[in-house]
């Protein structure tokens, strides 16, 4: 059974506020990679593609954690939280909007094997 998490958080900067908001982003991805359950961390932009034309916020992060508890552990950090108070939740901060989802890569009736 797989208890890996699959998170995608997306941010929508405050108009001009992109590159500020990326280089914010970027700074937190040394401290988050030195987690024991953190597997990927990378904040990636948005590309233009005629074959990947769907509807997106500009800037995401794409994580894969251990499992949920590595998860909730990350997103309870000081580091974490600061960020979302000073970026996001404070009337000056650089985002406009955020969208934090996870996601599981296991089927939901999945029959897993039982290991003895």
């Amino acid at each position: 059974m797989s208890s890996k998490v699959y998170c995608i958080a997306q941010f929508l900067p405050k108009p001009g506020q992109e590159k500020a908001l990326y280089k914010v982003l970027q700074s937190l991805e040394p401290n988050t990679l030195r987690e024991d359950g953190c597997i990927a961390y990378r904040v990636t932009r948005h590309l233009t593609s005629p074959f990947a034309e769907g509807k997106s916020f500009p800037i995401a992060f794409n994580e894969i954690w251990q499992d949920m508890a590595s998860f909730e552990a990350h997103c309870q950090r000081k580091e974490i939280s600061d960020f979302f108070a000073t970026y996001c939740q404070a009337e000056e901060g650089l985002a406009a909007d955020w969208n934090v989802c996870i996601y599981t890569d296991e089927p939901e009736d999945f029959d897993a094997p039982v290991l003895d």
